[in-house]
């Protein structure tokens, strides 16, 4: 009872000194984290030297958009993760050592089981105090097996991964054309609108006016002040929708929402219209390149990992292991030896596991297999949609040209024409409305035209950026192999006959001996799991 009182305290002291409360993150905590955070976000980049054109603003955004940073270094976690994976099959090298002391002589004697007297009396082989150190070098090769099989599934892992930033990658550079020329419309539109407001309200007030002294009609002012109202509110609403595409384009360049910089509006053009391509070839070409397809298939393959693993798991483990020993109790005739051994074991409970595992595996395969197929079906969808857009907006970048061209001329042809009447004046205000809003059309249709032809590429899954180190490249060299693969890529038509040849050359590449055929369909059909699909995919380059 005495010795209880004091254990019972004791443990409950240890406990109460274990416990944990949840504590929020203080005010001050918060202020720093948020000071770090806005300091940090557009730290470390080029400077905005001049006017960004197209050319800068997706090197720009390619180099520092927080997105593909985000997924460059979930690529890098991944790499890092297979490295660790390699070495969890080498054996393992262990150190021990330890000191054991009592304050009186460990002490024994011996009784026969015969007579049950003492036969001996109490006698030590053993120090008070010993030092003991040992280093042992272990393999178990069951574990060896599944860590292969592991490094397998992380390699896949990291392919899976850079697959999900070429995606981000080629999304960003699509909504930059989108964002660039949408701003440069806002700029032209609010920078014409703010020259004309001026002269808009004076001409209503001056109709107003008129009509109040009986110097026109009134249908006629009403009807003129209608007009140019429906006009004006026209070119809001476009202004509406075009004020935040400047700062789209920042966030997506990695800038302050308030940052100062000048957009260069010059043209790119979009290539030969793919009106006269094989959809056939397009949507081959998009299953052999969409990131989405080739994720799936990683996914699939390490899948497969898995029953080996589960596999490798049902088999006996082998552990061997061998190392020098020392020890410092004086009554030991040997202190220091070289001792080595082996232990098999086998957990049985894993082999009873196994065809449950199998069936899950095989479960998980199936629904993959069904996820590949959707895929296909959505981005044969998508090949057909896209293709359709980009013809679509060439025709109405056509029309809104023509209705450009019209406007202005009939523009030319008022301000001619103007004389020293109000009326006349109301009405070259009203035209010069009219043609703010039809240029600001036309600049629309090309960013719809600029978008479509950006959503063609991404479509079909061929990377719009250069293959370059996008990491380790400076803006300028990003920049000068944009231009470069652009201009490349001004004919689908070649583009696609390149990406044809590339695979048929890799097929060339990756095709079996002669004769080798046979013992692999044999195999094939000896497999338990589900069979892997084999997509040709062309080796692309994101940057690392």
């Amino acid at each position: 009872m005495r010795l209880r009182f004091p254990l019972l305290l004791s443990t409950s002291l240890v406990l109460s000194g274990c416990s944990v409360t949840p504590e929020t993150l203080s005010q001050n905590d918060l202020a720093k984290i948020a000071d770090s955070n806005v300091s940090r976000v557009t730290a470390a980049q080029t400077p905005v030297t001049g006017s960004i054109d197209i050319y800068e603003a997706t090197a720009r955004a390619l180099k520092y958009n927080l997105d593909q940073r985000v997924e460059l270094m979930q690529e890098a976690v991944n790499i890092q993760e297979l490295n660790l994976a390699g070495y969890q099959g080498l054996p393992n090298l262990v150190l021990n050592s330890g000191y054991t002391g009592r304050n009186n002589v460990l002490a024994s004697s011996s009784v026969s089981v015969l007579s049950g007297q003492q036969s001996l009396e109490p006698s030590t082989s053993s120090d008070k105090q010993i030092l003991e150190s040992d280093v042992t070098l272990s393999w178990n090769v069951l574990d060896f097996g599944l860590s292969y099989v592991r490094a397998q599934q992380a390699a896949d892992k990291v392919l899976a991964q850079r697959e999900a930033r070429r995606k981000v990658l080629n999304r960003i550079v699509e909504d930059v054309r989108t964002a660039y020329w949408r701003a440069i419309a806002s700029e032209k539109l609010l920078s014409r609108l703010n020259s004309l407001e001026g002269k808009a309200r004076k001409a209503v007030s001056d109709s107003r006016s008129l009509a109040e002294e009986r110097q026109t009609s009134p249908v006629v002012a009403l009807t003129y002040e209608r007009e140019l109202l429906e006009i004006r509110r026209q070119a809001k609403q476009i202004a509406g929708e075009l004020r935040t595409a400047r700062s789209q384009l920042a966030a997506l360049m990695n800038l302050p929402p308030e940052a100062s910089f000048r957009l260069a509006g010059e043209r790119v053009g979009t290539g030969k219209p793919p009106t006269d391509v094989d959809p056939r070839k397009l949507i081959r070409v998009a299953i052999m390149n969409r990131p989405e397809v080739r994720d799936v298939a990683y996914r699939i393959r390490s899948n497969e990992k898995e029953l080996d693993a589960a596999l490798i798991e049902t088999l006996p483990g082998i552990n061997v292991f061998v190392g020098p020993s020392v020890s410092t109790d004086s009554f030991m005739y040997n202190q220091n030896w070289l001792g080595w051994g082996a232990q098999a074991s086998w957990n049985l409970l894993k082999v009873f596991q196994y065809p449950q595992k199998k069936k899950l595996v095989e479960s998980q395969s199936e629904l993959l297999d069904q996820r590949s197929l959707a895929l296909t079906m959505a981005i044969m969808t998508q090949v057909h949609v896209s293709r359709v857009r980009y013809i679509q907006a060439r025709e109405e970048l056509s029309i809104a040209g023509q209705l450009k061209n019209v406007q202005h001329k009939l523009l030319d042809q008022i301000s001619a024409s103007t004389t020293t009447e109000q009326t006349s004046e109301q009405t070259l205000i009203r035209e010069e409305m009219n043609t703010i809003v039809s240029d600001v059309r036309y600049d629309l249709a090309y960013a719809s035209l600029q978008n479509a032809y950006a959503n063609i590429y991404a479509s079909i899954g061929l990377d719009a950026y250069p293959p370059v180190d996008i990491d380790k490249a400076s803006v300028a060299q990003i920049k000068d192999a944009l231009r470069q693969t652009w201009v490349a890529r001004g004919d689908l038509k070649t583009v696609l006959a390149s990406a044809e040849a590339a695979s048929l050359q890799q097929r060339a590449q990756a095709a079996p001996p002669a004769g080798a055929n046979a013992s692999m369909a044999s195999r094939s059909k000896a497999g338990s799991g589900a069979s892997v699909p084999e997509f040709t995919v062309a080796s692309s380059s994101s940057g690392n």
